[in-house]
């Protein structure tokens, strides 16, 4: 069991994370070959090389740092599904988005990231968001606040008042999502498509936006996010009125903004609350 994560763990998955996106990613950004990027589920639903020698890597050596620890991976899950009941078991869990913006990265642009959370009985523990090309290592720890390159953050409102949400990429929605979306947009929220959900947490973090407003909950694309944005400050809720839950089962949509009251405001507006 992890009652707390101490700096020297934290330290340490850093030095993880760093040496395996050093090793199997970024080596590849815009230097992929044909048969390195694979259709899971269709043409926006993409994995590459690069998402499955890092995932491989990283179950090896976040297990080995916390012995007794297990992995919940977007590939190991799109593999077999049965993967995502580690999260209702006891012992400690990575939650590992190896490439989170791959279809950013399979088109050589800068907008992916690396994510893992440290979670046991559901909750996070400790989270880093590491997006490479741009130089940002993003950590969390319960109860430790969040910090970008060292240096703490905090959410923000916009100095002129205007709502900004990230939303999620059109590409994904269903005819009833856009139509949540227009009622957000109808009541003066100014919206972009979330194509990395990593970094759309981590700017919210940091005052970018005012918060997200999603349609999914896979664990790998909000646990980092969710740890990161609470511990600078923000909140999450879902249509039920309950928090975001990693495990799964919320009632969707759900938000994650800066403060509890810009993510009931979000929901009011979508008419999902």
């Amino acid at each position: 069991m992890v009652n707390e994560v101490n700096e020297e763990l934290l330290a340490a998955v850093e030095r993880v994370v760093r040496a395996v996106v050093a090793e199997e990613v970024t080596p590849r950004w815009r230097q992929l070959a044909a048969e390195d990027v694979i259709e899971k589920n269709g043409p926006y639903d993409l994995v590459t090389t690069a998402d499955r020698r890092a995932e491989e890597r990283l179950t090896e050596e976040l297990t080995a740092l916390l012995p007794g620890s297990v992995v919940v991976g977007e590939e190991a899950v799109s593999a077999d599904a049965g993967v995502l009941k580690r999260l209702d078991g006891d012992e400690p869990v990575w939650v590992v988005d190896p490439v989170d913006g791959t279809s950013n990265f399979v088109r050589g642009e800068d907008g992916y990231a690396t994510l893992v959370t440290l979670v046991q009985g559901g909750e996070p523990l400790a989270s880093w968001t590491y997006v490479p090309e741009r130089g940002l290592m993003a950590t969390a720890r319960r109860g430790a606040g969040a910090h970008l390159n060292g240096k703490p953050m905090r959410t923000a409102a916009a100095p002129d008042g205007v709502l900004r949400v990230s939303i999620s990429n059109p590409v994904f929605r269903s005819e009833d999502e856009q139509l949540l979306i227009r009622r957000l947009e109808a009541g003066g929220a100014v919206t972009r498509s979330c194509t990395c959900a990593g970094i759309e947490y981590l700017e919210l973090a940091r005052g970018g936006v005012d918060g997200v407003a999603f349609f999914w909950e896979l664990p790998w694309d909000h646990a980092a996010g969710l740890l990161l944005v609470t511990e600078a400050g923000g909140a999450s809720l879902t249509s039920a009125g309950g928090p975001f839950r990693i495990p799964g089962g919320n009632a969707l949509p759900f938000s994650i903004a800066r403060d509890a009251a810009t993510a009931r405001r979000i929901l009011d507006l979508m008419g999902a609350s």
